[in-house]
């Protein structure tokens, strides 16, 4: 009888948070805290997946720790966060993320519609809300973390990108900054901030959607593996890694396109695609490939342990029996 109740009781438990069952006020503050933690120690990874998709070949850096070890060892630690503070804008865009999708997932309930339609579109709609944000920030800060990739035999001063764009490297990062963004004005107006936009949304918005489902998709087939006894939040930890870790694979070429897009402003998407596939062949499936998968890796893991705690602790009073550490 006892092991009856224990059953029963296991099954009314809550796989999911959804959105009218949290406190908003504790819920979004949080939220950004938990990002900004998230992208701050994993920023590094980002910085070189960049460099190893931007470079030519092996020109630079052979693979993802010889990148890692000849940045840190000509540019210093300061030389993994290049670029950082623009990019830590993304915070905002991360709320904005969430709370589409979120509120997606909501409004779809009202519709008779399939939970993985319902996580597909609504992990699109987020991604697409977030990219129409953050590019323009993403742009200035490709430039900056591009910078540590020029020699300095230019007179004293550092090539931002191949066509020769460059800035005096004596100057301070914020100035710096400001000098990259009005470069990119005079050189190809608003336009400059929103170049490889399509690429972007054509990356990411399939890789959000994607990313979602196969993270319920594995969450459902690990509760179905693991005893009932076993914390829900570990359980969404596993399936979150290997969420991203199934969509980084299947992305990876689009994303190493937007790369080059964005850096060396390029106009056609199909150009930018000839010209990397002469240049690498097959090899452009995995060009930053690893380095991308430890920061997918990494990121997820992360993103989901701070996102679903941060779930349980804004659930409200009324469901916190409902829900399962």
């Amino acid at each position: 009888m006892a092991t009856m109740d224990a059953n029963t009781q296991e099954t009314e438990y809550l796989r999911t948070i959804e959105w009218e069952m949290m406190d908003k006020w504790k819920f979004f503050p949080l939220s950004m805290l938990s990002s900004f933690s998230v992208r701050c120690s994993l920023y590094p990874l980002t910085l070189i997946k960049t460099r190893l998709q931007i470079q030519k070949h092996d020109s630079m850096y052979s693979g993802l720790l010889d990148a890692g070890n000849k940045i840190y060892r000509a540019e210093g630690i300061s030389g993994l966060y290049r670029g950082f503070w623009v990019s830590s804008i993304q915070i905002f865009s991360g709320v904005c993320y969430i709370a589409t999708y979120e509120s997606s997932r909501h409004l779809l309930k009202q519709y008779d519609v399939s939970s993985s339609v319902k996580t597909l579109l609504s992990g699109g709609a987020a991604s697409l809300v977030g990219q129409t944000i953050i590019v323009p920030f993403d742009v200035i800060s490709q430039h900056l973390m591009f910078l540590g990739l020029a020699d300095c035999r230019n007179g004293g001063k550092m090539v931002i990108n191949p066509l020769g764009l460059t800035v005096d490297p004596s100057r301070s990062k914020f100035r710096t900054t400001i000098d990259i963004a009005q470069i990119i004005y005079k050189t190809d107006g608003i336009r400059g901030f929103y170049r490889g936009y399509v690429a972007s949304v054509c990356t990411y918005v399939p890789n959000s959607a994607l990313w979602w489902t196969f993270y319920h998709f594995y969450q459902d087939q690990l509760y179905q593996i693991f005893p009932a006894n076993v914390s829900h939040l570990l359980v969404q930890c596993f399936a979150g890694t290997l969420g991203g870790f199934t969509t980084t694979l299947i992305t990876n070429p689009m994303d190493t396109i937007r790369a080059r897009l964005q850096v060396e402003r390029t106009n056609s998407f199909f150009k930018t695609l000839r010209g990397l596939w002469i240049e690498e062949g097959f090899w452009m499936f995995s060009k930053g490939l690893s380095a991308r998968l430890v920061q997918s890796v990494c990121f997820s893991f992360s993103i989901i342990l701070g996102y679903e705690t941060i779930k349980r602790i804004s659930v409200k009073d009324e469901f916190k029996n409902k829900v399962k550490w």
